[in-house]
């Protein structure tokens, strides 16, 4: 009997494990749905989206493809970024036939391609996407939300179509939905067929582990997705190791072995924890690094770090108010940089940073390794990450911005010439109860210089951001006077709250002149009901500012 069992997992390990991936990526025909997993390069299956195209070089299949990612998969030359290049490079226009992503940002070309109308295109919050997946996966029709009300994912507008074929197609639908009086989205798209996912190690049932991954992003809902009824498809699993049946702890398996069809063996080259390293162990979570000397060092001070330590100074109060340790959400850009001000100020540990990526404290990374935080204490997949956000669960957010307008409405992911996609920001906007929208005042070639506590503009950006009307709008100010939020705009030069009426200036720089440096660089009078405060004095100055002290006496009370 035992060799009987023996013989039947060699036999399942031997059509589970493909050495060939083309003989199972040939498998998805012309017009699938093909959903893929990736919150940049973590958990992103680069070898199968390689390999896939590939195929469809050599043979023309398959070809109409849609896209779905739960943020997407690369990264600046990696990933679906590569492979998008190309495709733009040798106009192959058969081979995607629409997208739906919360992040188009790292990829220029396939921003092209949605500008240039070759799809329809589509872009939800991260935190719906990542819902999404789990809702289909139950059975239930899509997200029921208030998230995206009164923004441009609101059918009354946009709908999240990014382009005009995606309004024209609504292939990808919201719903406006009234419940007891209230206003609902509800988020629907088409069930993929097809998935494309990774992890490190799978044994020869098919179970995945991800112990070596930056983080779990959402690969287990994916799989329930795919398998969920009607018609269940096909998971594909890229893992960079084989495991003997049974041998993989049960608590370490993310994905059990029966919701997977196929594994396929990485190079390490194409499985790489993040965009600019292969592995580091501090990352997977298996160590906690101590601080060091090293990390203590100071950061340059420019004016993106004003902005970071301003808003820095907005946690130290919450963390005075409620006597604890504060919960925080860091956005891409501006507020990714709050991270190295808190480990400068030694106070990490206290406003304890977390990421849509599903970190918690340690020290997150950004640019194109934003998900990645270097030991973390706690690591949760994406959805159970975005129910600490949209439930409010979390004490703040820091959120970067393109434009404010007048009516405190932000802009944060679609310009004409640009279209980074919302990423977490809708979600995260909607739930915190504190927002901490950081961004430079102004856009374009500047030369701002800080001396002896002052700032002094040598040469101003020429794009307005804080502007009459935003383009299209991220965050609704309606919302956030509805909702009574405590909401503030926090450049280097000023800093704005949200108010009834529209926005009100706080604060000015030290050195900035109210009329030549704010004005004269709004397309509207903010308002002013009296003389704005100077920043705080510690923000101008090269040393470190010295909260630590102030965190721990909160603390101790």
């Amino acid at each position: 009997m035992v060799k009987l069992l023996a013989e039947v997992i060699e036999q399942l390990a031997r059509k589970k494990i493909v050495k060939d991936p083309d003989t199972i990526l040939s498998l998805i025909p012309d017009n699938s749905i093909v959903a893929m997993s990736g919150f940049n390069m973590i958990t992103a299956p680069e070898f199968l989206i390689e390999r896939l195209y590939k195929l469809y070089i050599k043979t023309g299949h398959p070809k109409k493809l849609f896209l779905i990612s739960d943020t997407f998969p690369g990264a600046p030359g990696r990933g679906l970024d590569r492979i998008a290049k190309m495709i733009y490079e040798r106009k192959d226009e058969d081979f995607i036939d629409g997208t739906l992503f919360p992040y188009y940002g790292w990829s220029e070309s396939l921003q092209k391609m949605v500008r240039e109308e070759w799809f329809d295109a589509y872009a939800w919050s991260i935190g719906i996407m990542a819902y999404w997946f789990r809702e289909v996966g139950s059975g239930r029709p899509g997200v029921l939300t208030k998230v995206g009300l009164y923004t441009t994912a609101d059918p009354r507008f946009d709908g999240t179509a990014i382009n005009e074929k995606g309004k024209k197609m609504r292939r990808v639908k919201v719903h406006l939905i009234n419940i007891d009086g209230e206003e609902f989205l509800l988020y629907t798209a088409p069930k993929p067929q097809f998935a494309l996912l990774r992890a490190t190690t799978a044994d020869e049932m098919g179970n995945l582990s991800l112990e070596d991954e930056a983080a779990y992003g959402t690969v287990l809902n994916i799989a329930q997705t795919i398998k969920a009824m009607p018609n269940k498809g096909v998971n594909i699993a890229q893992v960079l190791r084989i495991a003997r049946y049974g041998s993989i702890n049960p608590k370490d398996v993310e994905v059990p072995g029966p919701l997977v069809d196929y594994v396929v063996i990485s190079p390490r080259e194409y499985h790489w924890q993040s965009a600019s390293f292969d592995y580091d162990p501090s990352v997977s979570g298996k160590i906690i690094p101590p601080l060091s000397r090293e990390s203590l060092t100071q950061v340059e001070l420019n004016h993106r770090k004003i902005i970071a330590r301003r808003v820095m100074l907005e946690l130290l109060e919450l963390l005075k108010k409620y006597g604890r340790q504060v919960i925080v959400n860091l956005g891409v850009g501006i507020p990714a940089t709050v991270a190295d001000v808190a480990v400068e100020e030694e106070v990490q540990d206290l406003i304890v940073l977390t990421v849509e990526s599903g970190t918690w404290g340690g020290k997150p990374l950004y640019g194109a390794d934003f998900g990645a935080s270097i030991g973390p204490f706690a690591i949760l997949s994406v959805p159970d990450q975005f129910t600490m956000y949209e439930g409010g669960i979390i004490d703040a957010a820091s959120l970067g911005f393109m434009q404010v307008d007048k009516y405190g409405n932000v802009n944060s992911f679609i310009m004409p010439s640009r279209l980074p996609g919302p990423g977490g920001f809708p979600a995260i906007a909607a739930g915190s109860p504190q927002i901490f929208f950081a961004g430079e005042f102004t856009a374009g070639d500047r030369v701002i210089e800080i001396h002896d506590g002052k700032l002094k503009i040598i040469k101003d950006g020429d794009i307005i951001k804080f502007v009459k009307e935003v383009y299209r709008v991220g965050c609704s100010g309606k919302i956030l006077s509805r909702a009574n939020k405590n909401a503030l705009y926090i450049t280097e030069r000023a800093v704005f709250k949200k108010a009834d009426e529209g926005i009100e200036l706080l604060e000015i720089a030290p050195g900035i002149d109210l009329e030549k440096d704010i004005l004269n660089k709004m397309e509207f009078k903010p308002i002013i009901i009296k003389e704005p405060k100077l920043m705080d004095q510690r923000i101008f100055y090269p040393r470190r500012m010295g909260i630590k002290e102030e965190a721990i006496e909160a603390i101790k009370r």
